[in-house]
């Protein structure tokens, strides 16, 4: 019986060992350049390397998309999302598919950046601005109506809502205002401007010198510029619209807590250390902005009525392409 019994317990901790060196996997859907994702996993394996991290990276209306097939389907394999669109964010929380992380860390975080109930959580200040071909454009421009000229319009370039998150909030903020409106986009569109798919696809453009404007999230533009790239960006006087790429666990999660330890990480001062490196405005208190950057206390922000934004997505996207084409 002795033998026995040291042969069950032997057995027994031999088969903990190996459950607490296996590693748990999470599945995150993002709307991240890839490049700075692979970074994102690595740091964040440095603190927990008992957590691996499979991803999916598209544009956020891809990503949307395939979420929501997924779900039609039954399930998704998604754990967590991150992803540059509070519109898609806040759909998902109505839709009842966001985990309450009421516990998450948040202090040093404006409050203006965390969803009320706890559902996501912004993880940078991501602007958009007018990136310009220095080799092309002599004279900067200043203000988003120097792009209305016929010169500047028919070589503009601007990402669309229909494959971007971040266009989804830019387009639909410039439609709120009064002195713009889906006029301004009309303007654009009949003077010559075009669309692409996403922000890379305008920064490529600009840069390339194929066009001399473009409508551009300022990192991708700063980025550029400190890489060598003939581009320089502007924060139009009228003001920027903002993104928060807000992150949430989802609520159907097979692997919940170590969704929240990664949203946890992506909250604290290591992850928004590193996120100013690849060029994000942080958002925790305490944490420089990168080198170059004005005092994000000091950019003039569009106000938005997110509300009208929700309801008025559809609307918003269909309206773009009859303009833009999709």
């Amino acid at each position: 019986m002795s033998i026995f019994r040291t042969l069950f317990a032997a057995g027994f901790l031999a088969g903990s060992a190996l459950s607490a060196g296996a590693a748990e996997t999470i599945t995150v859907y993002t709307s991240q350049p890839q490049d700075q994702m692979n970074a994102v996993i690595a740091a964040f394996n440095a603190e927990h390397p008992d957590i691996k991290v499979e991803l999916f990276r598209s544009g956020t209306t891809e990503v949307m998309a395939k979420l929501q097939a997924e779900y039609a389907a039954g399930k998704s394999p998604a754990d967590v999302m991150l992803i540059a669109d509070t519109v898609a964010m806040t759909q998902l929380k109505n839709d009842g598919r966001l985990y309450a992380f009421t516990d998450a860390p948040v202090e040093g975080i404006d409050p203006a950046f965390v969803d009320k109930d706890k559902t996501y959580f912004g993880t940078k200040l991501i602007t958009t601005g007018i990136v310009y071909n220095t080799n092309l454009v002599k004279a900067a421009p200043t203000s988003w109506k120097d792009l209305l000229s016929a010169d500047a319009a028919k070589s503009l370039i601007l990402p669309s809502p229909l494959y971007s998150g971040a266009a989804v909030i830019h387009v639909g903020t410039v439609a709120q205002q009064p002195e713009f409106g889906w006029d301004y986009f009309d303007k654009l569109a009949n003077a010559g401007a075009v669309a692409g798919q996403g922000n890379g696809t305008v920064i490529e453009a600009v840069a390339r010198g194929e066009k001399a404007y473009g409508i551009i999230i300022e990192y991708m533009a700063l980025n550029a510029k400190a890489k060598g790239s003939p581009v320089d960006f502007v924060f139009p006087k009228e003001g920027v619209s903002s993104i928060t790429q807000p992150v949430a666990v989802l609520k159907d999660s097979d692997s919940l807590e170590a969704a929240k330890t990664f949203v946890k990480w992506q909250l604290s001062k290591a992850a928004q250390e590193q996120a100013a490196t690849q060029g994000y405005f942080p958002i925790l208190s305490g944490v420089a902005q990168p080198a170059g950057y004005p005092d994000p206390k000091s950019l003039k922000i569009l106000p938005v009525d997110s509300d009208k934004l929700l309801a008025d997505d559809k609307k918003n996207k269909e309206t773009f392409a009859e303009l833009f084409g999709g």
